[in-house]
């Protein structure tokens, strides 16, 4: 779900080139759920081996990480722990939401409706059992390192930033901005051209930058008011918020009252909401402790070997990395000219 915080999120359009040497700690689990759900055949479902498993992740991860290094970025790759307890519900949401869409997806096939059978195939979309070990084997042979939270990803990546360790976190989620990244970036993992659902044009999506400075600021909040306001709008933690309060709202009343326990409104709702609990989990998270980041060397002798063994062509792995190695190689040489 996330949290809806366009209204108060000051966006800023970005390009990817301006990352060049810049450490960004990306939400695994976001990005390869949009590799899974973006990455698909013609008929809607994701790339898979001659075996039928299911390989979209692997190919985004493959062609992402050769263009951030192409172009001199550095990422970093937290992926999720347990969840807290008090994300059940989303969680038990999100996998009916996948229930419903697959009989919508088996009736759309039956019907010959091939563009609701493509649309409904995304929403299935699932991190099946592998698929995350397989992700960190490949990252290891790019020798990009990635790191395991203990709970949330989100939490962990925007710690590194808080620690000067990454200088921005990447994902969709709002939720970043709570858990304390100092500068979140969205639409880092996914731009490009995107087909709009349901019409036939595509928009063009760029990386924009989202700075938590600027947005306490101009909102004139606290980071604890912030997290006040989100939990009257809704998080994953309590997915249905405050009945009847949204964005601007919430703005409103926890400018005029300073927090929740004051505010007359909410007083009733608050009742049957573990808002303590939650302020909790955004102000002082389970995050991994991560004395360095190492990045290492690319092995891509065994990259094409990886990939090939999952039915990639060898030719078009190579030629990524081909063109990796060419943009690293003019960087190189345009170094060695200052010095």
């Amino acid at each position: 779900m996330g949290l809806n915080l366009k209204d108060v999120a000051l966006r800023e359009k970005t390009t990817l080139e301006s990352f060049n040497t810049r450490v960004v700690a990306i939400d695994a689990y976001n990005a390869l759920y949009q590799f899974l759900s973006t990455i698909r055949g013609s008929g809607g479902m994701p790339l898979a081996d001659l075996e039928g498993n299911t390989t979209s992740h692997l190919s985004g991860l493959l062609y992402r990480n050769a263009s951030f290094l192409s172009m001199g970025i550095k990422p970093v790759w937290v992926f999720d722990g347990k969840p807290p307890s008090l994300k059940a519900a989303e969680i038990e949401r999100r996998r009916q939401t996948k229930v419903d869409a697959a009989v919508k997806y088996d009736r759309a096939v039956a019907e010959g409706d091939h563009e609701a059978a493509r649309k409904y195939a995304q929403q299935v979309t699932t991190l099946k059992d592998g698929m995350v070990d397989q992700s960190k084997e490949l990252l290891d042979l790019f020798g990009i390192p990635h790191v395991q939270a203990p709970s949330e990803g989100e939490a962990t990546a925007a710690s590194l930033t808080a620690t000067g360790q990454a200088w921005a976190a990447a994902s969709q989620d709002y939720d970043s901005i709570l858990f304390g990244a100092r500068r979140l970036v969205r639409n880092f993992t996914n731009n490009g051209r995107r087909k709009v659902p349901n019409r036939n044009f595509y928009v063009t999506v760029e990386p924009e930058m989202i700075l938590l400075e600027r947005v306490l600021k101009s909102a004139g909040l606290s980071r604890e008011q912030l997290v006040d306001m989100g939990i009257m709008i809704g998080t994953d933690f309590n997915p249905s918020g405050f009945y009847g309060i949204g964005p601007k709202k919430a703005l409103n009343l926890i400018k005029k009252y300073g927090r929740l326990e004051d505010i007359p409104q909410v007083q009733e709702k608050m009742e049957s909401t573990p808002y303590e609990k939650i302020r909790s989990i955004f102000l002082e998270p389970d995050v991994a402790d991560v004395d360095e980041i190492r990045f290492g060397s690319v092995d891509h002798e065994s990259i094409i070997r990886y990939m090939a063994e999952r039915d990639f062509s060898p030719n078009r792995v190579e030629q990524a990395l081909g063109r990796m190695r060419k943009a690293l190689e003019k960087k190189s040489q345009t170094l060695e000219k200052w010095f």
